[in-house]
């Protein structure tokens, strides 16, 4: 009886440590890797003749339901948001729009659940049921990409319509839908056979329709016709992280299209209103307005003598611009009352005159101002007569203030090379005399000759150019007052350094560029590791264009097709079936090196677009790490030198 009840004593206790082992407890157990499987589900996944609007998922485990407003999509799409959510061992899905007739439905989980204790992925998984007697299967999948600049548009509606009228994208929701992941990549499931007519949108209000111009879309004229077929695919076992233990070859059904490429875009927003007007400085007056006009507002005084009263500078798209006050006593003015006539947009997008009044406060009274200028004068003088007490040098009046203009110098100047220096305020005095450009040679300096002129797009910018020798070392000059601004401010005595490309440690890159037809002007942009561009220039009539004088460095090329020959990439319009330009990336990086000529061929549409752009530069990362399986129990057998079997 006692050798029984110590029997029973020891079994206990191998069941309790067993019992713990298989929890993955510290004491070095087997771990719970394995994922939450399906027992069943009402209705049946695969069902047909369904009228339910209520589905049940039962799993086997305690599961856990990863952001399903998110991750969860239901085609058709549905305008009344589902109620999609996980409970102890169930998922419970109720759709709130009245089901279509004869339609297959998918409820597509993506990689959202998983078990509740460990995190295991049950990995990808589609529910699916037909209203009607049979389930559509067809696939079709693909990518969307910014047009602009061919990065991965996540998250954006892409949808499918058999009607293939343009103004079906304004007036129906889309019929069957997916979203894009972070590589930009999509698949539609469900899809009948027929043909249908495939759109992106990124959608701003629910309706399933391109009901905005805010919103981001993509559209393509190609028909669709999906279709299947037998394939294979090789299914690679790893033994472990490094090696492989097998490669088997899997047969699967291949669902075809699947490589559908949507360019997005947003479409430039033509309305025009005022969207604001400030003073944040005491000296002029900023109007900024939704979109441009060829005309600029007209403004009459109410409190003051707007005649001449203003020097007006706008940027190159005129909806923003700034009126510079010429006169200190305006300046000195805490408000100025004006009317600002203008072109505005109504109510059927027409433009039409309008007239506001408007009130321009500066952020600092003129009384503000002064007793902040008083106590930098109280402090300055205490500052000078602790000075003088030292006998150290000090100064008896106060600092008169300065222009101080922003030079804006290439680090190796190439014989094209431009510096530009820009003013904080316009100027009444640009005196090209006291302008001074000197070369070396010998060891000696010599004038040399130089233009320097106006910016056409930016008022208070101005460029000096050179024929600049390479390897040479140059000192550009400027005397006091060389600039003087419309106050009375002036410029103090400069000097900078300049140095010409020297050949031995500059490099060049070509292209040859071919694959768009002749009537379209490509323009090809270098870029840099931030994919920022650095130059651009036109393909010429041989096909090849030529970066010279670059520093040693890594660079990248990007190609538009500019059809309306403004050197500017243009985005697309729906209305007026105008695409956006097309744009292409070489698929890699450039590395030049000194004394380095790169001589490569680039046929643009040799790859897909969705293959194009160099994964260093693109900013919409992939996962780093999908949802997956972890089988931690091997490589926890392999550290304890025992085998381990999964059950």
């Amino acid at each position: 009886m006692k050798n029984n009840t110590i029997s029973l004593v020891i079994l206990l206790i191998s069941l309790l440590i067993t019992s713990c082992a298989r929890m993955g407890s510290p004491d070095g157990g087997w771990y719970d890797d394995d994922p939450p499987r399906i027992l069943g589900s009402t209705p049946a996944d695969g069902a047909t003749g369904v009228t339910a609007q209520k589905i049940t998922i039962v799993f086997d485990e305690y599961i856990k339901l990863d952001n399903p407003t998110q991750n969860v999509i239901v085609s058709p799409p549905q305008l009344e948001m589902p109620e999609i959510k996980a409970a102890g061992k169930k998922i419970v899905v109720e759709l709130k729009d009245t089901l279509k007739e004869n339609t297959t439905y998918t409820i597509d989980f993506g990689d959202a659940i998983s078990d509740n204790n460990e995190g295991n992925p049950m990995g990808s998984y589609t529910f699916t049921f037909s209203t009607g007697e049979q389930i559509d299967t067809f696939e079709v999948s693909g990518y969307v990409l910014d047009a602009e600049n061919l990065e991965p548009v996540k998250d954006i509606s892409v949808g499918l319509y058999d009607d293939h009228a343009d103004s079906a994208f304004h007036t129906k929701p889309l019929m069957r839908i997916s979203r894009t992941d972070d590589t930009g990549r999509f698949s539609i499931k469900g899809v009948a056979e027929g043909q249908y007519r495939i759109y992106a949108l990124q959608d701003a209000d629910g309706d399933y329709r391109f009901s905005q111009k805010s919103e981001m879309i993509a559209y393509s004229h190609q028909i669709i016709t999906p279709s299947c077929g037998p394939d294979i695919r090789q299914d690679t076992i790893w033994t472990d992280t490094l090696h492989i233990a097998d490669i088997k070859r899997v047969p699967f059904t291949h669902f075809y299209p699947d490589d559908v490429v949507l360019m997005a875009f947003n479409e430039t927003l033509t309305s025009r209103y005022l969207v604001k007007t400030e003073r944040k400085d005491e000296d002029r007056i900023s109007v900024f307005f939704s979109y441009g006009s060829d005309s600029l507002p007209l403004i009459r005084g109410l409190n003051f003598d707007a005649d001449s009263a203003f020097i007006v500078e706008s940027n190159l798209r005129r909806d923003s611009i700034t009126y510079w006050l010429r006169d200190t006593t305006l300046i000195k003015q805490d408000t100025l009352l004006f009317s600002m006539t203008y072109m505005a947009s109504d109510s059927t997008d027409q433009l039409v005159m309008q007239t506001d009044t408007v009130e321009a406060l500066p952020k600092l009274s003129y009384e503000k101002r002064q007793k902040l200028l008083n106590k930098k004068i109280e402090e300055w003088t205490k500052e000078q007569e602790k000075l003088k007490k030292r006998g150290e040098p000090y100064d008896s009046i106060y600092p008169v203030v300065t222009l101080n203009p922003e030079y804006s110098i290439p680090q190796v100047l190439a014989p094209t090379s431009r510096v530009w220096i820009s003013m904080p305020n316009p100027l009444a005095v640009a005196d090209t005399s006291k302008i001074h450009l000197y070369a070396k040679k010998d060891s000696l300096w010599y004038d040399t000759p130089f233009t320097f002129r106006q910016s056409e797009e930016r008022m208070r910018s101005y460029s000096l150019t050179a024929d600049w020798t390479p390897g040479t070392e140059y000192s550009l000059e400027t005397d006091s007052a060389a600039f003087i601004d419309i106050y009375g401010h002036y410029s103090t005595a400069n000097k900078r350094g300049l140095q010409a490309a020297d050949l031995e440690k500059v490099a060049s890159i070509a292209m040859k560029v071919s694959g768009i037809a002749d009537s379209c002007t490509v323009i090809v942009q270098l870029l840099d590791r931030s994919d920022k561009v650095l130059s651009q220039k036109p393909v010429d009539g041989s096909g090849r264009v030529l970066f010279d004088f670059l520093q040693p460095a890594t660079y990248y090329l990007r190609a538009f097709c500019d059809r309306n020959g403004n050197q500017l990439w243009d985005t697309g319009c729906y209305d007026d079936d105008q695409a956006p330009e097309d744009v292409y990336y070489y698929h890699r990086g450039l590395e030049a090196k000194a004394k380095w000529d790169i001589t490569q061929n680039w046929d643009l549409t040799s790859r897909q677009r969705w293959r194009q752009k160099p994964g260093e530069i693109t900013k919409q990362k992939g996962s780093k790490q999908k949802k997956q399986l972890r089988d931690r129990n091997s490589e926890r057998a392999r550290q304890l030198g025992i085998e381990y079997r999964k059950e």
